[in-house]
């Protein structure tokens, strides 16, 4: 569909949707929910259809009284492919070189309680370390999936505890993956361990981003996300990390904030360090509220108040500092964890047993097969699939967790068009 036609009901150029699972429909709570997890938020001057092909801005004529779309709108939109999901052309596959961590943050799904001295060394999952042996397991495993699903691509995310725990095991597993299949990567770390050598050579074997993590300005950060040994701080020895490894890689970073009662009041002055110390181009900014995962960490923050309007606040000010920030999108169904026999992704631990999610890999009995043998049957594993944040604990009720995001979303929408960002 050209953008004339698109225009000419009122829908702007198509925006892509960001990975991972959107928020619930609630643009109009009376209503029955739009299919294929579209979403429809009212803005400031118009309304913005989100669909699993796109975003499209729509005019009061394309929608009911009620909140819902009119038919007419619904069949350009179905046109255009606004309600086509994109196809998934990879396999997505999660490995954990390591269990083990150097940081002991106490709100992590990984630790299995609090430490109770009050310290740095919260309980853990078991530590496992990826060997070549379990390597040839995870890549035959891989061939085998890719094969049933019809894909000739992969995609890895190395993943932990810390994966830079076992740089060896990160290497091996790029290298050796390239010989079945076009490979690409990213990676979730805390960077406390990378150096410019090591981001070179995950760079020429197909790492092309980072994630890692931030919790709050440097006072907080240094206090909250510490070393597990000496509870030391991390805040300059990741940023200085980051910054060198972008001198000799082209690297692209994810930087994730953490919003808790604790880090809320320095997210404004971290944005501002952040862009002079890094090259915001080369970021893409998001902020999370720490979720409860039932290890004892309590985060009394709630999505009402001023959450929303922070929110809003950090997003403006991250894109006028030049960073990305991802566009909201339409409730997507996870390729790793949404399909109950792995059929796009797979989570593999360490030690080679295969988890739903990454939220319980490593953990005693939510195995659900091993990448010698395969998955389970399903009727063995039904009560271990959990997809995305299905653990997670929260004193609010649903509508009041989709009012916020959709609140949220619907300013970043706004916004970006009025500042002709779309």
């Amino acid at each position: 569909m050209s953008i004339d036609q698109v225009v000419s009901i009122g829908l702007p150029v198509n925006i892509s949707p960001p990975p991972g699972p959107g928020p619930a429909v609630t643009a109009a709570e009376t209503r029955e929910p739009l299919p294929f997890g579209a979403r429809l938020l009212k803005g400031e001057r118009n309304w913005w259809f989100l669909g699993p092909g796109g975003v499209a801005r729509l005019r009061d004529r394309h929608v009911t009284a009620d909140g819902g779309l009119r038919p007419d709108a619904e069949q350009r939109l179905h046109e255009s492919g606004m309600f086509t999901p994109g196809r998934i052309s990879s396999y997505s596959l999660t490995v954990l070189t390591s269990t083990h961590c150097n940081l002991g943050c106490g709100y992590c799904f990984q630790n299995t309680a609090q430490d109770q001295a009050g310290g740095s060394r919260p309980p853990r999952i078991a530590q496992t370390r990826l060997t070549s042996k379990t390597i040839t397991e995870i890549l035959g495993f891989t061939e085998r999936q890719m094969s049933e699903a019809g894909l000739d691509k992969l995609r890895i995310l190395l993943f932990g505890g810390e994966p830079l725990l076992n740089p060896r095991g990160c290497l091996e597993l790029l290298e050796r993956a390239a010989g079945i299949a076009p490979t690409s990567a990213w990676m979730i770390s805390n960077a406390t361990l990378l150096t410019p050598s090591l981001a070179r050579r995950l760079a020429d074997l197909g790492l092309t981003s980072v994630q890692v993590t931030f919790d709050g300005d440097r006072a907080d950060h240094d206090r909250i996300r510490v070393g597990r040994a000496d509870g030391g701080a991390t805040f300059d020895k990741i940023v200085g990390n980051m910054a060198k490894a972008s001198e000799d890689t082209a690297l692209q970073w994810t930087l994730r904030v953490n919003v808790s009662q604790e880090t809320f009041h320095g997210v404004d002055a971290l944005i501002d360090r952040l862009a002079g110390a890094l090259d915001p181009a080369r970021c893409t900014l998001y902020f999370a509220r720490i979720g409860d995962v039932g290890v004892g960490y309590a985060n009394s923050l709630l999505h009402t108040g001023e959450l929303p309007a922070a929110f809003t606040r950090w997003q403006r000010r991250a894109l006028d500092l030049g960073f990305t920030v991802a566009r909201p999108g339409a409730r997507k169904t996870c390729v790793t964890c949404g399909h109950t026999d792995g059929r796009y992704g797979a989570v593999v631990s360490a030690d080679g047993t295969l988890a739903s999610c990454w939220e319980t890999a490593g953990k005693p009995d939510w195995e659900v097969g091993t990448a010698a043998d395969g998955y389970r049957p399903g009727a063995e594993t039904r009560d271990r699939w959990i997809a995305c944040q299905d653990l997670y604990r929260y004193d609010e009720d649903a509508r009041t967790l989709a009012r916020f995001r959709d609140s949220v979303d619907t300013a970043l929408l706004d916004y970006l068009h009025e500042t002709g960002r779309l």
